[in-house]
């Protein structure tokens, strides 16, 4: 393995994931919203080249074998123009496009989502690019969210005229806050409080915060023999770059597929990479989370450093909410088709470094002996 990266790889941390031979089958929805937003004030340092930062919004469609399906996040509203935030948005300049409701994308798919067959909604966290609008689906559907939350993020808008919720996200349905200390049963998987959603070892909730109060991921079982898992990561990071590389999970020497912008050149990714890696490493991550981005930063570098465990486990595909480097193409199987055989198929090894691509301008003006990037307000 040694061979294949930069410096020899640590050991990660072992995860402590209870067994089971409970699975829940797992599709990623690509809910057609696509952002353009500046770089700079949410992720360091600028790299040349990449001042965007561009993304999908993901859901996630879990479906239990003998209980009714979940959904992990709802992307944005496809009238998010009725949002209180929107003119904000409208005078920073920022892009939203969204086609569609994750509701609608369901339904599409024979979903009886008017008949109530999604038990529940499970949001990551408060931020309107992941609530959806709870309204597409039946109040028989209700809402799970993480600890603290109500108190931090309730009453919604007009109630609130701060509030970043409305309050008809709530209208007629019941709310579930996760408290992890009290239903756990003091589980911790890796470094995160845990929760057996279903009771049977075949999806968890992880409670990872820092970005926003009340910040939950999920860890999904998606098969056994050998056991292999799908980490939903919400907000928990933004880029790849957040929590890759690490002494766990170290550059490698050479990309196999290289990043799109580099296809059919011969280069050593490893040794252009750590050249205009912040540190000159192979080992630290070539981006850092700025205080705009976080609740509380210290503690979403803490989070995102548990992330980074995570990833260097083989059996572990994890996906964030805008994650750019999956789609437009799409490197694996959306929904309706399930992500299930991921690990079967080398989706997490084709994945795990095409953020890579973002760094192209960077790396070549580091070729030339100009600057590949520049540290702007410090995070």
């Amino acid at each position: 393995m040694a061979q294949q990266y930069m410096t020899t790889p640590k050991q990660p941390p072992p995860l402590n994931i209870p067994s089971s031979d409970s699975t829940v089958k797992v599709s990623c929805i690509d809910s057609t919203a696509r952002l353009d937003i500046p770089m700079a004030p949410f992720l360091q340092p600028d790299y040349v080249g990449h001042d965007r930062l561009l993304g999908p919004c993901f859901s996630f469609l879990i479906e239990h074998p003998s209980k009714k399906p979940v959904l992990f996040d709802l992307a944005i509203r496809k009238d998010w123009d009725k949002l209180p935030s929107y003119p904000k948005w409208v005078e920073m300049k920022w892009n939203i496009n969204v086609q569609k409701d994750v509701a609608d994308v369901l339904r599409e798919n024979s979903v009886d989502v008017d008949g109530g067959a999604v038990d529940a909604i499970i949001w990551s966290h408060h931020h309107w690019d992941h609530v959806g609008n709870p309204q597409t689906f039946p109040g028989s559907t209700h809402l799970v969210v993480g600890p603290g939350f109500m108190g931090a993020h309730t009453p919604g808008y007009p109630t609130n005229k701060d509030a970043t919720l409305l309050e008809s996200d709530f209208e007629g349905r019941d709310v579930r806050e996760i408290d992890f200390l009290k239903e756990g049963n003091n589980l911790k998987i890796g470094r995160f409080n845990a929760l057996d959603y279903f009771g049977d070892g075949s999806y968890y909730l992880l409670d990872t915060p820092g970005h926003s109060v009340g910040h939950m991921c999920g860890l999904a079982r998606t098969t056994t023999s050998p056991d292999t898992f799908i980490f939903m990561g919400g907000d928990a990071s933004h880029h790849g770059g957040e929590f890759r590389p690490t002494e766990y999970l170290p550059l490698p020497k050479e990309l196999d597929p290289p990043p799109p912008k580099r296809r059919g050149q011969s280069i050593c990714p490893g040794h252009l990479l750590q050249d205009i890696n912040p540190h000159g490493s192979a080992t630290k991550p070539m981006y850092y989370v700025t205080s705009l981005l976080s609740h509380d930063k210290k503690i979403a570098d803490w989070t995102i450093d548990g992330l980074g465990e995570f990833d260097a486990h083989e059996n572990v595909l994890l996906l964030l909410a805008h994650d750019d480097a999956v789609v437009d193409p799409p490197q694996f199987d959306f929904f309706p088709k399930p992500l299930n055989d991921w690990h079967e198929k080398g989706v997490a090894k084709k994945v795990k470094w095409m953020f890579l691509g973002d760094l192209e301008e960077a790396a070549k003006a580091k070729e030339k002996g100009e600057k590949g990037f520049q540290w702007g307000t410090y995070p």
